[in-house]
């Protein structure tokens, strides 16, 4: 969620303390292009077909370790058979929307010290995440400890393909808004103390980054089934909030991405469709919701083990 603007504040990290979350190694330009040349195929791929095209939904992963950052030969091939990238949220979209939003709500005292005490312990400047709304903090957060486990948001694979469109001058078209992902990003004001405070427990205990490391593990072999399983092992979702907050985030947004990217692709654009890999599963799960909307669905990944209804294995 709104992931570019959370690494531009990750980089915000101060250097030179041994507990500081390590900043990402550039890869040397040998190693790029050994790594470029050798990348296999990761996450999950699938063609959709409807109305005489084809276009690709590929679920992607918002962090990545360095030589993640290269796609595999089915990517690759997906790339040259479609025009157009499609994305959860363009990041030219970002900056002027939010400058134009006003303030969030100040969180209580007691949270907002706990969360500037976690961002000194993660060696953020004083107040460099105050005028984010308080999930993004907690995200921003959440993203630098996964530095500690070489996972950074600069190795994204989407943050490749965004690259490779400017590259190239290929269209790129939001699925989101800014105001719609934060909206879904915003826990309903009842369940945002207990979400804050469960998400900070995690970060002080070192609890947050197991789960993260086992997200990502289970995205580079597209083990979708463990990745379904999510709810049920990321200590993210053991509360009524949490799983209603979850449910906002990835479930309910959904049916509005599978709208966009159906009313995309029926203008005629033969579309790679980048989106969470969370996103690809669950009872709203995009693969699922696409074939309910006329789509043949075939499974590319090898990985790939549920197939939603009209799709093949």
């Amino acid at each position: 969620m709104i992931r570019h603007l959370l690494f531009s504040f990750a980089l915000l990290a101060g250097a030179a303390q041994a507990a500081c979350p390590p900043a990402p190694a550039l890869p040397s330009v040998q190693q790029a292009a050994a790594w470029a040349a050798s990348a296999p195929d990761r996450g999950l791929l699938w063609r959709i077909s409807r109305g005489g095209h084809s276009s690709y939904l590929f679920g992607s992963l918002h962090v990545g370790q360095a030589d993640w950052a290269y796609p595999g030969p089915a990517l690759r091939a997906a790339w040259h058979e479609t025009e157009v990238l499609a994305v959860e949220l363009d990041p030219a979209d970002v900056g002027s929307a939010l400058a134009a939003l006003p303030r969030p709500a100040a969180l209580p005292p007691a949270q907002a010290r706990q969360i500037e005490a976690q961002a000194r312990a993660v060696c953020l400047p004083p107040g460099a995440l105050s005028a984010l709304p308080a999930m993004l903090q907690l995200a921003t957060l959440t993203l630098l400890e996964a530095r500690r486990d070489g996972l950074d948001a600069g190795f994204g694979q989407e943050q490749m393909l965004l690259a490779w469109a400017r590259r190239e001058e290929r269209p790129v078209q939001s699925l989101e808004s800014v105001q719609e992902q934060l909206d879904a990003l915003a826990p309903e004001a009842a369940e945002l103390p207990a979400i804050v405070d469960g998400t900070l427990r995690q970060l002080r205990n070192g609890q947050a980054r197991a789960p993260l490391r086992k997200l990502a593990a289970a995205w580079a072999r597209g083990d979708l089934k463990t990745l379904a399983d999510y709810p049920r092992w990321c200590a993210c979702a053991d509360t009524p909030a949490e799983r209603a907050w979850l449910k906002r985030i990835n479930d309910d947004r959904n049916l509005q991405l599978a709208a966009r990217i159906a009313a995309l692709h029926g203008a005629g654009q033969r579309l790679l469709v980048a989106v969470g890999a969370l996103h690809m599963s669950g009872p709203q799960a995009l693969p699922r919701l696409l074939a309910e909307r006329g789509f043949s669905v075939e499974a590319v990944s090898p990985g790939i083990r549920m197939v939603p209804p009209g799709g093949k294995p």
